[in-house]
C-alpha cells in the first residue's frame, strides 16, 4: 500500500513526459516554428517533473536502489506509451512491444532479486 503512492506518480509523470516528448507532433502544425514546439514541451515537462521528484524521493525512502527506480520507470514508461501510441497517434500495434515488455520484466527480475 505504501509504495502505491510513488507509482502512481510516476503514471503520471510518464503521461505528462510522454505528450512533451511527443505532443507537440500531434497537437501543433508540423509548420509550427521549433521554439514554439521546445516551449510547449518544456511546460508540459515542468509538470513531469512536479510528479517524478516526489515519487523518487518516496522511493528512496522505501530503501529502494537508483538501479531499482530507473528500471521501474522504464516500465512504466513502456506501459505509457504503448496505449499513447496506439490511441493518440494511432500507431499499429506490434507483437514486439510484447517482446520488449517481456524483456523489461527480465530486468526488474534482476534488479530486485538480490533483495
Amino acid at each position: 500500500m505504501a509504495l502505491s503512492l510513488p507509482l502512481l506518480l510516476l503514471i503520471i509523470s510518464n503521461c505528462f513526459m510522454t505528450l512533451a516528448w511527443y505532443g507537440h507532433l500531434k497537437f501543433l502544425p508540423h509548420d509550427a516554428p521549433l521554439w514554439k514546439a521546445i516551449l510547449l514541451s518544456w511546460v508540459i515537462a515542468l509538470l513531469e517533473y512536479s510528479f517524478m521528484i516526489p515519487a523518487t524521493r518516496l522511493l528512496a525512502t522505501h530503501g529502494w536502489s537508483m538501479g531499482q527506480m530507473k528500471i521501474t520507470q522504464e516500465v512504466v514508461t513502456l506501459l505509457v506509451f504503448v496505449p499513447f501510441m496506439i490511441f493518440l497517434f494511432k500507431q499499429p500495434f506490434k507483437l514486439d512491444y510484447l517482446w520488449a515488455g517481456l524483456c523489461l520484466l527480465g530486468c526488474v527480475y534482476f534488479v530486485f532479486r538480490s533483495q
